[in-house]
């Protein structure tokens, strides 16, 4: 009879989509403000606690969605195989006198420009600290697991997807001086909530992407340009926008800011607005979308936001004739978190009789 776990750790967070004002939460553009939407499909971490004594592998990585499970040797130096989930379970110091299977899954692609890394860092930091001593706050949680990222894997990344997801729903973030920022939650009346949830819609392009290979190309066009450049400041002010036009109920007025946020990222470089974006956005606008917003870093792959007018059969005609234009494209469906990191256990259940 398989041993039964002495208790069972869980823990959800969700991904991140309609970032306006993002890439002004990087260091150099040094301050900014950022709009964004945690939405479901979230990450999803659970971690089976058991007795060291009784394992000869005292970590066991179980990176479902590429079906590999592996031991991973600690206290681990040498990150290679999945080293955003081996530097945060060495960053997190987890008790030498347990040993676990740890367990990632998510139903958001990697490399969907959604802040899906972020929200697998931030879910398995969260149920990893539950083990630990004392308990991390929300803002804790993002914050270290925007560290890991940035101080142990030498990565480009800002600090908007952390915080969405360990916060949720629908987000102000002021960054007042790289990295440090608050975050100000938009509450809205269920009528604004369940009509944006409806307007929304999520396409995956189809192949994943490096957002920290795009990160550097735009950092080579503005690492010189200083904080004050104007593209900067045209995405800071997408975000004020934003979430007066949420607390409004304004989704056109909310379609025109994503448009305007998806040409100020143009500027910003080039290959941030792919051509498969292009041609989605096309498809979009034949469809009377009230706009659209190229996902996180943009460039080759990733995914786009699209709010969508009044009419469901529209928006559902449009998703058909995206999905028929392009064998990779997807729309992946989403739902507005209410909630961020989510975190609970119980013990192990006795066998079944």
């Amino acid at each position: 009879m398989p041993e039964q776990p002495l208790r069972i750790v869980n823990s959800v967070a969700p991904i991140r989509v309609c970032d306006n004002g993002g890439w002004t939460d990087t260091w150099f553009a040094k301050y900014g403000e950022i709009f964004n939407i945690g939405v479901y499909p979230y990450a999803e971490v659970q971690i089976e606690v058991y007795s060291a004594d009784t394992h000869e592998n005292r970590v066991v990585i179980y990176a479902e969605n590429y079906g590999e499970r592996y031991a991973l040797n600690m206290p681990a130096e040498n990150w290679d195989r999945h080293p955003l989930l081996e530097a945060a379970i060495n960053r997190m110091q987890v008790p030498d006198d347990l040993s676990f299977q740890i367990t990632i899954y998510s139903e958001a692609p990697a490399g969907a420009s959604t802040g899906t890394s972020a929200a697998v860092a931030v879910a398995l930091i969260g149920a990893l600290d539950r083990l630990t001593p004392g308990r991390l706050t929300a803002h804790e949680v993002a914050y270290t697991a925007q560290s890991v990222e940035t101080d142990m894997l030498g990565l480009q990344c800002g600090i908007q997807d952390q915080l969405c997801s360990a916060y949720g729903g629908i987000n102000f973030i002021q960054m007042h001086d790289y990295p440090h920022a608050s975050v100000s939650q938009i509450f809205v009346s269920n009528d604004i909530w369940w009509e944006l949830e409806r307007r929304l819609v999520l396409i995956y392009l189809g192949n994943s992407h490096n957002s920290s290979q795009v990160h550097e190309k735009v950092i080579r066009e503005l690492e010189d340009a200083g904080p004050e450049d104007k593209r900067l400041s045209d995405l800071r002010t997408t975000a004020a926008r934003s979430r007066d036009a949420i607390y409004a109920g304004d989704f056109a007025a909310l379609g025109q800011v994503m448009i305007a946020n998806t040409e100020s990222q143009g500027r910003l470089h080039p290959e941030l607005i792919s051509a498969d974006a292009q041609r989605v956005i096309e498809i979009a606008k034949a469809h009377r979308a009230y706009g659209w917003k190229v996902n996180g870093a943009g460039g080759e792959g990733g995914s786009i936001s699209i709010l969508c007018g009044a009419l469901s059969h529209e928006r559902r005609a449009m998703i058909r004739d995206i999905e028929q234009e392009n064998p990779h494209f997807r729309h992946i469906p989403t739902y507005l978190s209410r909630f961020g990191l989510r975190t609970w256990e119980r013990n192990g259940d006795a066998a079944h009789r």
